[in-house]
């Protein structure tokens, strides 16, 4: 709920919101917190990773950009690049799909960092 609060605020609305097909999102609790928002429930086929391309190919990026890109001394060490390595993923670098503007673009209420 929180993350569809802070999206509204930046003008997303929420419509379809898809999830894999994981126990959790079964739960009576999340159901309602879906409908709550006026969505609808997408669920992923089983094991069709392409069905959540977006997400895969941020989860392939990450971790060759920041989480294998340099040996660390310690997952804490890992851990404390993880937030300016998602800084510099959202607001600097260039993405092909958004014709080399970073993601926080589409957003009408974030303010583009250097």
């Amino acid at each position: 709920m929180r993350a569809a609060k802070w999206l509204r605020y930046q003008g997303v609305k929420v419509r379809p919101v898809m999830t894999d097909n994981g126990g959790c999102y079964v739960l009576h609790l999340f159901q309602a917190a879906v409908q709550s928002l006026g969505a609808r429930h997408v669920r992923t086929r089983p094991y069709t990773p392409r069905t959540n391309g977006k997400a895969e190919r941020f989860i392939q990026t990450s971790l060759k950009k920041w989480g294998y890109s340099q040996a660390y001394e310690s997952s804490k060490e890992r851990q404390e690049h993880l937030i300016p390595w998602l800084r510099f993923y959202n607001h600097q670098r260039p993405h092909f799909a958004l014709k080399a503007k970073p993601p926080i673009t589409r957003l009408k209420n974030c303010e583009q960092r250097p």
